[in-house]
């Protein structure tokens, strides 16, 4: 039978923010950077939307509230205009940068699956930032394809955030170097990928875990070499890699 610290410690080991993505060995301490600095600071449709997307069967997707916030902030620290998002789901991550831009700034957001973003849309038009979104759904790579043809839109972008197929990361980053401004930021989430980037091969891992683990490695071995650029790796939510384009 379990005494009262080992009870403490299994209860403080489990999550309350359901879709909850953290790397911190504590759970407890995860809990009290929620209670304690997110969620008195979120806004009231950011708060609406991610009650609603815990609802959701695929809520594990979403951007966990403490990234979402740190986000908000980045984008203001940078003074970002122009931006664009790469795997949106039902928009909370969107809705933050959304928030964070001034009335005349613009997002162009992509993804697969148009009934996901719409089931968040309601609650960003009544943030009343919905004129900053261009949606597109379908894949993003025919897209940059295009946009890069179109030489106006070399270095237009402030920031970009990728938050989709993990096995595409690195043809996202062929063509976003192009497209984010010198100067500029892309950030690439799940880097750190459930922290099963550094589990030993025979470690077991869910599958899909295991079948994207290769590729965020790769991406991660590849933007450490890329000289085009500056990174910095955050132990935020599941990884985020901050590039910052500097020729």
């Amino acid at each position: 039978m379990a005494n009262n610290g080992e009870q403490n410690q299994t209860e403080a080991g489990r999550h309350q923010e359901v879709g909850h993505k953290s790397l911190l060995q504590s759970d407890a301490l995860y809990q009290y950077i929620l209670e304690t600095s997110v969620y008195p600071r979120e806004p009231d449709s950011m708060k609406e939307l991610r009650e609603l997307t815990a609802k959701h069967p695929w809520n594990i997707m979403t951007t966990s509230a403490d990234e979402g916030q740190f986000l908000n902030m980045l984008l203001k620290l940078i003074n970002a205009k122009n931006t664009m998002e790469i795997g949106v789901y039902t928009g909370y991550s969107l809705l933050a940068t959304a928030l964070a831009l001034p009335d005349d700034g613009k997002i162009l957001a992509m993804d697969i699956n148009r009934e996901n973003y719409e089931l968040g849309l309601p609650v960003i038009k009544k943030a009343g930032v919905d004129h900053k979104i261009e949606f597109r759904e379908g894949p993003a790579l025919p897209v940059l394809d295009e946009m890069i043809t179109d030489e106006k839109n070399h270095g237009s972008y402030d920031f970009i955030f990728v938050d989709a197929d993990k096995d595409n990361y690195i043809n996202y980053h062929k063509r976003l170097i192009e497209l984010v401004k010198v100067g500029g930021l892309i950030g690439y989430d799940n880097t750190l990928w459930n922290g099963s980037v550094v589990a030993p091969p025979d470690a077991p891992l869910r599958k899909y875990v295991r079948y994207y683990r290769d590729f965020v490695l790769e991406l991660n071995k590849s933007l450490a070499l890329d000289p085009r650029i500056e990174i910095c790796m955050l132990p935020v939510g599941d990884g985020i890699t901050l590039c910052r384009r500097i020729k």
